[in-house]
């Protein structure tokens, strides 16, 4: 039974929520809980992600944010809702995009605007227990701990470490963290959220409202986001097993068959059928 409203965490939801001109409120709202005070969004524009065609598949909910501030200061945010396969890596490459992009030809003096990389995980990355944080923020410091760069900044929030229940919140991005990891099991909007910013939030999430081919577009992201889910709630891609995995796509490159590869490798049939 489809929920009464979107998964933010599929593709398609995640783009109805922050990637359209429509929604451009409740983006800046959401990211101004995240940014600095001298960095607080006044206008912003997102650049157009076919520009990114050498890597469109995988960046599709992929958002780069231009924006400037209500001091007239220029920066730009990469927002995502990151994967958890080389969660890290893919975090540092994605970053460079908005860096390289700013390059010019001719005579140039390096000089580059400020990036936030912001990734929203529905996943825990930490491996140990007492390390993990919901929130983390990350910039190059020195070895003593002072800052070396400070025009590249890494945000994640690991959405299942938000444990706040309605009574608990306290701040306005409590808030907004409460709505996104709840907003599917939602039926109505409870009174803590009942204001202007996420009332809007909600008819834009609401099922109902999409189109025919809007509709089906969502439920084909569910499937791809409950299938990739299957896979890491099993731990598929652990550090265990990401030697064999590889061996395994490796294989079924070659053509082999499926019953030599899970004789091979120790995975089950289920496993390397999901690798297809």
């Amino acid at each position: 039974m489809i929920s009464k409203y979107l998964n933010p965490y599929t593709d398609f939801g995640f783009k109805k929520l922050f990637g359209e001109e429509a929604s451009k409120d409740l983006l800046i709202d959401f990211l101004n809980q995240l940014l600095p005070p001298q960095h607080q969004i006044a206008q912003l524009s997102f650049k157009n992600p076919e520009n990114m065609s050498d890597t469109l598949d995988e960046r599709k909910s992929i958002f780069d944010i231009y924006c400037q501030s209500n001091t007239g200061e220029r920066f730009i945010v990469e927002m995502q809702k990151a994967k958890m396969q080389f969660f890290k890596d893919r975090s540092l490459f994605y970053s460079t995009f908005p860096i390289r992009d700013q390059g010019k030809k001719g005579l140039w003096d390096f000089y580059l605007l400020p990036v936030y990389f912001i990734a929203i995980l529905d996943f825990k990355y930490d491996e140990k227990e007492d390390e993990r944080k919901f929130r983390r923020d990350v910039c190059l410091k020195d070895q003593d701990g002072d800052v070396f760069y400070n025009k590249l900044h890494f945000k994640f929030l690991q959405m299942p470490l938000f444990n706040k229940q309605e009574h608990e919140l306290e701040t306005h991005f409590d808030k907004w963290v409460y709505f996104l990891k709840h907003l599917e099991d939602f039926d109505h909007i409870p009174a803590i959220l009942n204001e202007p910013i996420f009332q809007k939030g909600f008819d834009i999430a609401e099922v109902s409202h999409l189109s025919s081919d809007q509709y089906d577009a969502y439920l084909k992201s569910i499937l791809s986001y409950n299938e990739a889910k299957a896979v890491t709630d099993t731990a598929f891609y652990d550090g265990k097993t990401e030697g064999k995995i590889e061996i395994a796509k490796t294989m079924l490159s070659e053509g082999f068959e499926i019953s030599v590869i899970a004789k091979i490798t120790k995975l089950t049939v289920d496993d390397i059928e999901k690798l297809k």
